[in-house]
């Protein structure tokens, strides 16, 4: 059905285009070859009728990856492979096409990486299974799922859609095409390049197979990438669907379980959390509810930290909308978990460091003297507590920055609220 012309489709002008548009807007840097996405407009006018011939004659080399440390929140390191700006838009240009052939082929119950899918609708998905009396939870991690994928299987399970063997040989050239560690390269002989703009698309093509054997079970399961819950009535049967799917991952997807984070839990356990968030037990109306981790919670509170730093000498304009950022950021994600008073308490705290911030830059006793007063203190009071020996904390803690650096006149200044926020999106 998509032979022969599949990879017209990709090599179309329009095509390639929109997912030139997609790379320079998703920014990102540089890879091994130092070119930037802001070069890469001039470098594609003049190079791009050769790179499409050479993808056509099957000449095509995509350059290795260049291998990033990324660290986790709880510990560890993340591996990431950032292609060139160059192989990001070829990259791009195969998932815009391969997407909606393999899209209808995933699970309703697959959230990650899909067009209109998020991973509010995963939580909501996985409450509604929690809600219907399936509160044991399989929770199945993969130990470095980039990284084990098996090329021979999944090149397989492309070509039973993808029949042009152009394409096929276009994927798996991107698959082998290695990865540099400073200056050394190495082969990649399994895995696919967590960073690529091909490897979301091809993570949901291998891991459809586990989707198809759990629907073929019969079991409630909820995926978001390689993050997977499943959902039974029972402690007994989520061990027995613990070892079964185990097996199956590890003997007919050739996948690594890591048995020291796999476990059963209930939803209410406060170690388990699924995509940053955790679930509840409301007693009172005999339901389970979703909420911010809490290490998600101190993710945030570390992040809000790091922008309201004494010694960041930045303009506080500039911090604040860094702030609002941030805040906007977190909230949208976090919009159907249940945090009101949480966040009444970090818009407290937000404001608290932030006094303590603008109090450290007015610096001289000249300085906060004349802006104690152009805020309304007496100029007895502005000239006494402008030479406090008081510490930052203390004083920004005090009426004296409560009085004059107000609540309204930070809202009026441009510092957006946790709490206003989240009854925004909810309005």
């Amino acid at each position: 059905m998509y032979e022969i012309r599949l990879l017209d489709k990709i090599l179309d002008r329009d095509n390639l285009n929109q997912a030139f548009k997609q790379v320079k807007k998703n920014k990102g840097a540089a890879g091994v070859d130092g070119m930037t996405v802001d070069e890469l407009e001039g470098y594609l006018i003049m190079n791009k009728d050769k790179i499409i011939q050479h993808i056509r004659q099957r000449k095509y080399q995509p350059k290795p990856v260049l291998r990033v440390e990324i660290p986790k929140p709880n510990g560890g390191i993340r591996l990431l492979g950032i292609p060139t700006v160059t192989d990001r838009v070829i990259q791009q240009a195969i998932a815009q096409v391969l997407t909606p052939i393999f899209d209808k082929k995933f699970s309703e119950y697959s959230f990650g990486f899909r067009p209109r899918r998020y991973a509010e609708m995963a939580i909501l998905q996985a409450l509604e299974f929690m809600n219907d009396g399936y509160d044991w939870i399989v929770d199945i991690d993969l130990e470095r799922f980039f990284d084990t994928v098996h090329h021979d299987r999944l090149m397989n399970l492309i070509s039973r859609t993808v029949e042009d063997g152009d394409v096929i040989s276009l994927i798996r050239k991107f698959l082998v095409s290695g990865v540099q560690i400073d200056d050394e390269y190495k082969e990649t002989v399994i895995g696919t390049p967590q960073g690529g703009n091909l490897s979301p698309l091809l993570s949901n093509i291998m891991l459809n197979e586990l989707d198809q054997e759990l629907e073929n079970r019969g079991l409630h399961f909820v995926r978001y990438a390689d993050d997977c819950i499943i959902l039974v009535k029972s402690e007994m049967s989520a061990k027995r669907v613990m070892r079964s799917v185990s097996k199956f991952i590890e003997e007919k997807l050739g996948l690594i379980v890591n048995a020291q984070k796999s476990r059963v839990t209930k939803p209410n356990d406060p170690s388990m959390k699924f995509l940053g968030f955790g679930f509840f037990k409301d007693f009172q109306n005999d339901i389970y509810k979703a909420k911010p981790h809490q290490k998600s919670v101190d993710n945030f509170k570390f992040n809000l930290k790091q922008l309201t730093r004494k010694n960041w000498s930045v303009d506080t304009k500039y911090q604040v909308e860094r702030i609002n950022q941030l805040i906007r950021g977190w909230v949208n994600y976090f919009k159907v978990g249940y945090m009101k008073s949480l966040l009444g308490k970090i818009d407290s705290h937000t404001r608290y460091r932030l006094r303590m911030c603008i109090w450290k830059k007015w610096k001289t006793a000249k300085n906060r003297r004349k802006n104690l007063i152009k805020l309304g203190m007496d100029k007895f009071s502005a000239h006494k507590y402008s030479h406090t020996s008081k510490g930052v904390a203390r004083i920004a803690y005090s009426w004296v920055l409560t009085t004059t650096i107000t609540n309204k006149r930070l809202t009026a200044f441009g510092l957006i609220s946790c709490v206003q926020h989240y009854n925004k999106v909810h309005a």
